[in-house]
């Protein structure tokens, strides 16, 4: 699909690459920023203290609120003139519902953009994380340091695994897909049966991309002991990919934080710019 409302997001106390890359990736495309400024609150007192500390808890609230509206502020001027169009707005969750809160700002854009700033605040990184993937419908795409992101990428790598999770990042880039001088559509180990990737794996895939004017390849590869990331990693390297797109959570959540998987290790430390979906 096209994306039409970029949304990325921002701790009160951060820089302004974030902003400039997110601006940067609007102007590439023509489409609005929408920017929204995050403060976790910290949770009422409670318990024998609360009365003692609750004074110093209502003047550090006013202080978090007055720095998020300045920092919104700042951002609008800082804005000005850098994107098509922008709007700016600002949430005080406590850190419960933080992830809700943005995930609802979050159904009302295309993709969120999640630059190096964003990445390095892990608290912030993991309910915006969160948020976007199982709270809005929508994909993000993570930008580490130092990558140059586009959304009008020459080489993509697409990580297949015939789950549901993938074909909807597949769906979520086919504008982007389509685009592409060479898209490159990966699989490691493939299971051929029905229940995974059928008989031929890749092909019933590589035929729907095709008939959308994807420029597709085929790549099936062996693990070789390796894990999956370090061979999807590799192998965008081998093909010089400006973009990988992949589902995102295949396994639960809990099974993932437990045992490890694909997700939480591009999470964690993303080779380039990444399109996830849920």
């Amino acid at each position: 699909m096209a994306f039409r409302t970029i949304l990325t997001v921002i701790g009160p106390s951060t820089g302004d690459n974030d902003l400039k890359l997110a601006a940067d990736l609007c102007n590439e495309i023509g489409a609005h920023l929408a920017v929204l400024v995050v403060a976790i609150a910290a949770p009422p007192p409670v318990g024998e203290y609360a009365a003692v500390v609750s004074e110093a808890w209502l003047e550090a609230r006013q202080a978090d609120e007055n720095l998020l509206k300045k920092r919104a502020a700042a951002v609008s001027a800082f804005l000005a003139g850098r994107a098509p169009s922008a709007d700016v707005s600002s949430e005080y969750p406590e850190a419960g519902w933080a992830d809700d809160t943005i995930g609802r700002r979050a159904r009302y854009a295309d993709i969120t953009v999640f630059g190096p700033e964003l990445l390095a605040n892990e608290t912030l990184k993991s309910k915006t994380i969160e948020g976007a993937l199982f709270s809005s419908g929508k994909p993000l795409l993570l930008i580490p340091q130092g990558s140059r992101p586009t959304l009008k990428p020459k080489r993509v790598l697409v990580a297949w695994d015939a789950r549901l999770e993938s074909s909807r990042a597949v769906r979520e880039s086919l504008d982007m897909l389509a685009g592409a001088d060479e898209v490159h559509l990966v699989m490691v180990d493939p299971v051929e049966d029905e229940y995974h990737h059928g008989a031929e794996p890749g092909a019933d895939a590589a035929a729907y991309l095709a008939r959308h004017g994807v420029n597709v390849t085929v790549d099936r590869l062996p693990s070789l002991n390796h894990s999956v990331v370090d061979v999807l990693r590799r192998h965008a390297v081998d093909i010089a990919a400006d973009l990988m797109v992949m589902g995102a959570y295949g396994h639960s959540r809990l099974r993932e934080r437990i045992f490890g998987g694909v997700t939480i290790s591009m999470l964690e430390d993303p080779p380039m710019p990444i399109l996830m979906a849920h």
